[in-house]
């Protein structure tokens, strides 16, 4: 199942796509098209959104990095998040910005202290994240900064949450990026240097995961800068494709 989060007729709310894709399924039981809403980024108001640095293998070497030996996790703000479709603005400050394709997991029942087996039984679903980076002004990888990682409109999300029985194993994806139809970064879920599961259990430790959370768990290797109208898409293997344009800050 594909759940989506949109406004219609004027209210926020959440949707299920139908199996054809072609509609959306209304709490209410409505059936209405895709031109009669407004797709939003399928974030939860209030969740807490982590993120991962140098998670796979692949990306730290590209970088001259070795992982890290816990995982790297920072903190995402709200605003940074635009819908399927929707434009992420190039800072006029800075050209070397570039996509990064991420699976996102998403907590579905609270999470303390949980041991790593049985860590996705506490996820609900998977969606996707392009968690763009401004290179300009990154001081040191192991400390990501605001304006590397939370710049407005800077981390498209969605288009949907797919259920996590429909997913299977979050360790066994392929994912990619495009620009203008040309693969930049290509990968498998298999690489992370720390699988969901285990990031589940290491953030549980120390502090309570509640339904709605949502981790952002790294992206492998392809460093590719993109220009104002770029078409960006960022796929992966049964989830779907994340589709935005680069756009230029006001």
């Amino acid at each position: 199942m594909k759940r989506i989060r949109l406004i219609h007729a004027g209210r926020e709310q959440w949707g299920v796509v139908t199996p054809d894709e072609g509609a959306i399924t209304l709490a209410d039981g409505t059936h209405v098209r895709w031109d009669e809403i407004t797709l939003l980024p399928p974030a939860t108001p209030g969740a807490t959104i982590f993120a991962l640095g140098l998670n796979y293998a692949d990306h730290s070497a590209e970088l001259g990095f070795k992982p890290p030996s816990l995982p790297l996790v920072f903190l995402k703000g709200p605003n940074g998040f635009v819908a399927h479709g929707g434009v992420s603005p190039k800072p006029r400050d800075a050209d070397q910005m570039h996509p990064e394709c991420e699976l996102v997991a998403v907590i579905g029942r609270t999470a303390q202290r949980v041991p790593a087996r049985d860590a996705l039984d506490h996820v609900s679903g998977y969606t996707i994240a392009c968690d763009y980076a401004v290179r300009e002004f990154l001081e040191n990888y192991y400390r990501p900064n605001l304006r590397v990682k939370n710049r407005d409109a800077l981390t498209p999300l969605g288009p949907w949450v797919v259920d996590a029985a429909d997913v299977g194993d979050p360790q066994a994806l392929a994912l990619s990026t495009t620009v203008n139809g040309t693969k930049v970064q290509s990968g498998s879920t298999a690489d992370m240097v720390f699988p969901v599961a285990e990031l589940i259990a290491y953030l549980s430790s120390f502090m309570t995961l509640s339904p709605g959370d949502m981790i952002l768990t790294g992206t492998p290797h392809g460093v590719h800068f993109v220009s104002e109208g770029d078409e960006v898409a960022c796929e992966i293997d049964r989830i779907g494709s994340l589709v935005h344009r680069v756009g230029l800050q006001p």
